[in-house]
């Protein structure tokens, strides 16, 4: 069969999926609204590839705060705004604590780990993620000083470029990673390591790709699709190889474990592992630790990283706002070392990493939820195991809360006075059952790497660079590529 009578049958078939698909909607019955879809291809037509947030903010403008939208054959349920989001995550945690069976990750993480995981498996490897992550010290001074040691070897990189051009994400990655993969391993890696840049490019690839237009095709039309090339083959390969990295790690791990002398998150999982109960075959098993590893690797290398480098681009950009911190700085620390406690006597720089992070808007469209059982919200019916995008994008823009959302305007989390002012729609870690697990040591490493990045250096932009607030494309709302020179204080 040639190649053109094979795309018409591939075409024919999803009309007639479709067709069939929407005979069978009477479980959709008072489903919030939304546009029209068109035939195989759902909405997909109307939503950016780049920055599909806008999108669905623009959308909501027309169809309320909870509306739908169909990616392919499949219903997408997109919820907008503080007060709607927080409904749903808080007042009916429960119910929207799924993830959706997304086709992409039944071929990388099979349902392990703790991000993209179900059931009693998530709430077994988020309950043990918590109390591994306190007890290696996330929020307490042990894991504070290690931060403030790889602060100390982040500066002496930045001043071997002696105030000359250079491109901070390899850089900014590797540092945060560091304070991960010492938790996970009890290691740390040179920032020249080609085995933590090769992890690094993994990852950031991964997160590029996901929200491409193959994986949204490849999630709704598996079959199909699969083997197509493109994207979503890509994510499935880089995953594959960032797995044979961390089981190799295992076995040396394995080799060296002392169940009385455990150093590492991993150590913990294998000595769990070894406890020979019911529960340790059921869910600490090499699968589960090797997801789980990768799971805590990308959260807590990427998001922090991105934010960072955020926040070095929006100090080139206002500089004024740059010379505010570094005053308060001043005033406040001195040539002391930058510690937590600080934070609370400096309310102007505070404000400043908050408004980076509102402004930056790292995950817009959230990690999806899924409905774990039939639901009523808002007055719409939404049946088990529909796709819930809370998004986030429109939390942390939302003109009920902030009085310039699409500004930088640190003034959001200031009172008259120049005191810090909390804001309850500051959620960029999300709420609820489903919210960051590293969140306490997100907050730590922003603020201690942004104080002691810019106790020591004035952060400018190259002669005759353009600088551009636009993100990138990806699952993450990253800066695009740009130079930076980083000329040390005296």
């Amino acid at each position: 069969m040639d190649p053109v009578s094979i795309l018409l049958s591939v075409a024919f078939f999803l009309f007639l999926v479709h067709f069939f698909n929407n005979r069978k909607n009477g479980k959709y019955q008072n489903f919030p609204p939304g546009p029209q879809p068109l035939p195989i291809i759902g909405n997909i037509h109307m939503i950016s590839t780049t920055k599909p947030q806008t999108s669905f903010l623009q959308m909501s403008k027309k169809y309320g705060s909870v509306f739908s939208i169909h990616f392919g054959q499949d219903r997408f349920v997109v919820l907008c705004g503080y007060d709607v989001v927080k409904d749903a995550l808080v007042n009916h945690a429960e119910e929207f604590s799924g993830r959706p069976e997304a086709a992409i990750f039944s071929k990388t993480t099979k349902g392990n780990g703790v991000i993209v995981s179900q059931g009693e498996n998530w709430k077994v490897m988020r309950k043990f993620t918590l109390t591994t992550l306190r007890d290696f010290g996330m929020g307490k001074k042990t894991i504070e000083n290690k931060i403030s040691e790889e602060c100390e070897i982040l500066m002496q990189k930045l001043r071997s470029y002696e105030g000359k051009p250079f491109d901070n994400q390899v850089v900014l990655n590797t540092a945060v990673a560091n304070i991960i993969v010492s938790i996970l391993l009890d290691e740390r890696f040179e920032y020249d390591d080609p085995t933590i840049l090769k992890l690094m490019n993994l990852i950031n690839e991964n997160i590029r790709y996901l929200e491409s237009l193959m994986v949204k095709l490849y999630n709704s039309y598996p079959t199909l699709i699969g083997w197509l090339p493109g994207s979503h083959r890509t994510v499935v390969q880089n995953y594959k190889e960032m797995q044979e990295f961390i089981m190799a790690t295992f076995a040396k791990k394995g080799e060296e474990f002392d169940v009385n002398n455990q150093r590492s998150f991993i150590d913990v999982f294998l000595a769990k592992q070894r406890e020979g109960k019911s529960e340790s075959k059921l869910y600490y098993h090499d699968k589960n630790l090797g997801v789980l590893v990768s799971d805590l690797f990308a959260a807590g290398m990427e998001t922090t990283s991105t934010t960072l480098r955020w926040g070095l681009l929006l100090m080139i950009k206002y500089p004024e706002i740059q010379k505010k911190v570094q005053k308060e700085i001043e005033n406040v620390m001195g040539s002391a070392k930058p510690q937590t406690e600080h934070r609370k006597q400096m309310p102007y720089t505070d404000a400043v990493i908050h408004e980076i992070q509102r402004f930056g808007d790292i995950v817009p469209g959230n990690v999806p939820h899924a409905t774990i059982r039939d639901i009523t919200f808002r007055g719409y019916c939404i049946p088990k195991g529909t796709t819930v995008i809370p998004l986030l994008h429109s939390v942390l823009r939302d003109e009920s809360y902030f009085e310039r959302p699409y500004e930088f305007y640190p003034e959001h989390f200031l009172d008259s006075e120049g005191n810090f002012k909390k804001n309850e729609a500051f959620i960029p870690f999300s709420i609820g059952k489903r919210s960051c697990a590293g969140e306490t040591l997100a907050k730590m490493e922003l603020f201690l790497f942004f104080t002691t990045l810019l106790q020591n250096f004035k952060f400018q932009a190259p002669p005759g660079a353009k600088l551009d607030l636009t993100p990138g494309s990806g699952l993450t709302s990253a800066p695009l590529p740009y130079e930076i020179c980083a000329i040390a204080c005296k």
